[in-house]
């Protein structure tokens, strides 16, 4: 792939992150006293930036060379939504977090997560639309590839990988909760980019259902069951694992001296 088609996407990835940057910093000025409102922008802008953004990384897999400039283009574009979108989850899972612990109420997350569902769709609509026009050489042929199929496994495996990645995903998050943000961000974009490298020939490694809904989503028409299953519940219940254990270790864990890493061992053997 030349070059310039590269560059391009890189153009067209940071002009969608600048165009989300200004529609956010003009949200929260003009629409500060509407609160679901405003929240609900801020969450679709954001998750629209990823999705926007993944989808057209995606086209970019194949660039020489292989893996390392997909990895380095992950962990980088990573890094930019992590200093760009803070306060914003982009991810249902992350949303169940503040909505278990009462941070939210179930009204607030669910408005959160209609609107992150809400910007995977435009995403796709509007990444489809860019591809039309074949303004560069990674957009040929694009629209005509249908369901990617990124399942290359069982759909057992597919369910456990998924389940599993949300699950270390998660407890990362938790772990690093306490760093400096600064750390915290390249920490996280780590992580991704090193689960993608594990799993991401296999389920292409999303543990996002808003994302995989966006990036797959004509194979949710084609297979819903497997790619719900595989792409929703998965990374849901991988979630909850860890809510569940974080609950029982503020409970519990503490108190024994157990740290949370233990109280996940005693929950997984006992």
């Amino acid at each position: 792939m030349a070059g310039g088609g590269v560059g391009t996407s890189l153009l067209l990835m940071a002009g969608i992150m600048v165009a989300v940057g200004l529609c956010r910093r003009l949200t929260r000025r003009r629409l500060r006293t509407h609160q679901r409102l405003c929240t609900f922008l801020l969450e679709m802008f954001s998750t629209f930036q990823i999705c926007a953004c993944t989808n057209e990384l995606c086209l970019l897999g194949n660039v020489e060379p292989k893996p390392h400039t997909a990895l380095t283009l992950t962990y980088g574009f990573t890094v930019l939504h992590g200093l760009t979108l803070t306060g914003s989850t982009c991810n249902p899972c992350g949303t169940l977090q503040p909505m278990w612990g009462g941070g939210i109420s179930v009204k607030m997350g669910g408005l959160k997560i209609t609107a992150q569902f809400v910007a995977a769709v435009l995403a796709r609509v509007f990444m489809h639309f860019i591809w039309s026009l074949e303004m560069a050489e990674p957009h040929f042929g694009a629209l005509s590839q249908g369901c990617s199929s990124p399942m290359q496994t069982t759909e057992t495996q597919a369910f456990c990988i998924e389940l599993l990645f949300s699950v270390v995903f998660q407890l990362s998050v938790l772990r690093v909760e306490g760093v400096n943000p600064k750390y915290k961000v390249h920490l996280i974009a780590l992580l991704i980019t090193m689960l993608v490298y594990a799993g991401g020939n296999l389920t292409g490694a999303i543990f996002n259902p808003a994302l995989a809904f966006s990036l797959h989503a004509n194979c949710f028409y084609d297979k819903f069951s497997s790619y719900s299953l595989v792409y929703w519940i998965a990374p849901s219940l991988g979630k909850f694992l860890i809510l569940y254990v974080f609950k029982c270790y503020l409970v519990h864990g503490s108190k024994n001296g157990y740290s949370l890493f233990d109280s996940l061992l005693v929950f997984c053997f006992k």
